[in-house]
């Protein structure tokens, strides 16, 4: 911090900018006083920095030997890798639940000794000279629960720049590219969460389909992911790349260590290639951590964290016992919501809507109980979200500001300065980045949006939540679209590349993604995106595109309900998978 001194001139304009008029005494006075504020602030800022104990790097490999890579291109293909590195537990990987099983994170995870980029430019996020990206002293939670449950930490996966792009090429390092078909989007933020899981799922259907894998050209993948959440970003490339990944219900699994927009939204969560594997890895990292403010009473304790994949077992165990696990009885008992404005988005393209109703239509196959449910309210859920959120957020993702309430937060990263060089980069790659910081820097001006605005946004955020808590009360999940379409060609090219469609395109087509993703994020619902089938790919270019990708569907829950949507998938997939359609 460079360190200032409030003078008698400076502390004068101060009075000024609010208009009071003081008498020589009172001035003298209130001066005193604010400069002791200004006093105790220095003296805090030279004090050592201070590092939670339960934040000391894993001892399964000391920081000191941690290596990693920056791979190169013929490496990583798709773009979807940021850094290479290994971290594992010999112990724990022979007796874990998670029994060797590679990891990828996503590139805003704290793991020591390993650079953070958030998926932007060098020197962005440090104002050392010689460190092109801040490298962490801590390992986040969840890196330390991967590593105990047996998991071996492989690399940090590619993010949007700053996470604030739902598509996928945003990013520093370029455009990641959809695995199932190049030049297409991949989702984000979690981009490169979603790529890696998604490459072997791409192998072992393309085999059980007798088509040929040796000139594929993707590159290493991953068993299971960590993605990252606030509007839609674990549930987007989730779609988009023909895998799962759930957004738990906000608070389930701790979200410190991890870079933040806003804890009203952040959520961080598992990526997989089936169900089974996301119960799995959540019942890896759930439960609260001790530090993390996003947790609520409800919030089980690490040791009181059911074992998801276990019941997920037992529970199916159970209907195979009484003859019910078949394709016109595994849903007995189950109660479908068809949110109807889910299926009203703007730029729904009817395909997607044919692949949920189909959805639906499997669900009644199954013996599940479907009807159609309204919450009004949800079409104004972006609106809600903005309204809450745009004000405030920059001061988080790029100024780094600390939650209100205790929590540890990512001290290594600095606020980028904004200056020139930063506009053109970050028009050119991301400006949703730059939207949102002239956003907030305007609607933080509480000059003409007083804080009652804000408190007013957040009053809706709870009368939505009421809103899908009452349907829920009436059927056990909600059933919807992810995304409007299938996934888009990318919209950049190369990294730094402005969008030959203009900035105004390029951010509408963001925006719309995530209509039915970010309302859950503010309500904290746990939402899962799963594979339903396949649409056609619109052509790059003007050209036509005889290919397909995958359309996801997406299963929301009652709050801590995480089970549930689990189990709802599970019943949805015994009537076969949705990739396996035509």
């Amino acid at each position: 911090m460079t360190t200032t001194s409030l003078d008698k001139a400076a502390f004068q304009s101060l009075v000024a900018e609010f208009g009071f008029q003081m008498t020589p005494q009172d001035e003298a006075d209130y001066y005193t006083l604010v400069k002791a504020m200004e006093d105790e602030i220095t003296e805090v800022e030279v004090m050592p920095a201070y590092v939670d104990p339960r934040l000391a790097p894993s001892v399964a490999l000391p920081v000191a030997d941690r290596k990693y890579s920056a791979p190169d291109k013929a490496d990583n293909p798709l773009n979807a890798w940021s850094h290479r590195f290994t971290l594992k537990d010999e112990a724990a990987v022979s007796s874990g639940i998670l029994a060797g099983r590679t990891v990828a994170l996503k590139d805003t995870i704290a793991v020591a000794g390993i650079p953070l980029t958030l998926g932007t430019h060098t020197y962005q996020l440090t104002t050392s000279p010689d460190q092109p990206y801040p490298i962490p002293s801590v390992d986040a939670p969840i890196v330390t629960r991967l590593v105990e449950s047996g998991g071996v930490i492989v690399g940090t996966a590619t993010c949007e720049n700053f996470c604030m792009s739902g598509l996928s090429d945003t990013s520093a390092i370029g455009p990641v590219d959809n695995p199932w078909l190049k030049g297409y989007a991949a989702g984000g933020s979690s981009s490169g969460s979603g790529v890696l899981t998604a490459i072997p799922s791409v192998e072992k259907w393309r085999k059980k389909h007798g088509l040929p894998i040796e000139d594929l050209g993707l590159g290493p993948g991953v068993d299971l992911a960590i993605g990252g959440d606030q509007g839609g970003s674990i549930r987007l490339p989730a779609a988009y790349s023909g895998v799962y990944g759930l957004k738990p219900t906000h608070g389930l699994v701790p979200y410190t260590g991890i870079a933040s927009l806003h804890p009203m939204c952040d959520h961080v969560g598992p990526m997989a290639s089936s169900v089974a594997d996301v119960a799995l890895l959540l019942s890896a990292i759930a439960g609260y951590d001790g530090m993390d403010p996003r947790a609520t009473p409800e919030t089980p304790l690490r040791k009181n964290v059911p074992a998801y994949h276990e019941l997920l077992k037992a529970a199916i165990a159970e209907k195979e016992a009484k003859g019910e696990w078949t394709p016109t009885t595994a849903g007995k008992g189950l109660r479908v919501g068809l949110l109807k404005e889910g299926l009203a988005l703007p730029k729904l393209d009817p395909k997607v809507a044919d692949i949920v109703r189909a959805a639906a239509a499997k669900f009644e196959s199954l013996g599940a109980t479907v009807v159609d449910v309204s919450v009004p309210l949800h079409s104004k859920g972006g609106s809600i979200w903005s309204a809450a959120m745009r004000g405030v957020m920059a001061d988080v993702f790029l100024s780094s500001k600390a939650p209100d309430l205790l929590a540890f937060t990512t001290t290594e990263v600095s606020p980028p300065k904004m200056t020139q060089e930063w506009y053109d980069k970050l028009t050119a790659a991301s400006p949703m980045v730059v939207t949102a910081a002239l956003g907030s820097k305007y609607l933080g001006d509480t000059t003409k949006f007083p804080h009652t605005y804000r408190s007013k946004a957040v009053s809706h955020v709870a009368q939505l939540r009421a809103a899908y808590d009452a349907v829920l009360d009436d059927v056990d999940i909600l059933l919807l679209p992810v995304t409007p379409s299938v996934a888009p060609p990318h919209s950049i090219k190369a990294a730094g590349e402005k969008s030959a469609k203009g900035l105004l395109d390029m951010y509408q087509n963001n925006l719309g993604v995530s209509d039915n993703t970010g309302p859950f994020n503010i309500t904290g619902h746990p939402a899962l995106a799963m594979p339903g089938g396949w649409a056609p790919a619109a052509g790059i270019d003007g050209a036509e595109s005889e290919g397909k990708l995958p359309v996801g569907i997406q299963l929301v829950g009652k709050r801590y309900g995480d089970f549930g949507v689990l189990m709802a998938a599970s019943i949805w997939e015994v009537a076969g998978l949705g990739l396996d359609e035509d």
